[in-house]
């Protein structure tokens, strides 16, 4: 009657296989590196390094502890922040 054909599995798996390598390098690798790259920002924070915190309170570091900061956000004012709390550095004690 009709001709069959039948798909070998291995080719019908290159379709998904060709979505996940777009995936991989469209999503999954920027957001490795963006990880990365936040994670060296914050293991090179310095004394005297003016932040901007997560929140959007700016100050700068006057003493590092493992886990957290102490910033001074004005004239005696001081406050202690997590270090996952910074989200950029304004100005590097390093830059000065």
């Amino acid at each position: 009657m009709g001709s069959e054909t039948t798909i070998n599995p291995i080719v019908a798996l290159v379709p998904y296989l060709l979505i996940f390598g777009i995936f991989y390098f469209l999503v999954i690798k920027p957001q490795k590196e963006q990880q990365k790259n936040f994670q060296k920002m914050l293991n090179d924070l310095k004394k005297n390094d003016e932040i901007v915190t997560s929140g959007g309170i700016h100050g700068t570091i006057v003493n590092i502890k493992e886990k957290t900061l102490t910033i001074r956000i004005d004239d005696n004012v001081k406050v202690e922040i997590d270090r996952a709390a910074v989200a950029r550095v304004e100005k590097s004690s390093l830059a000065s």
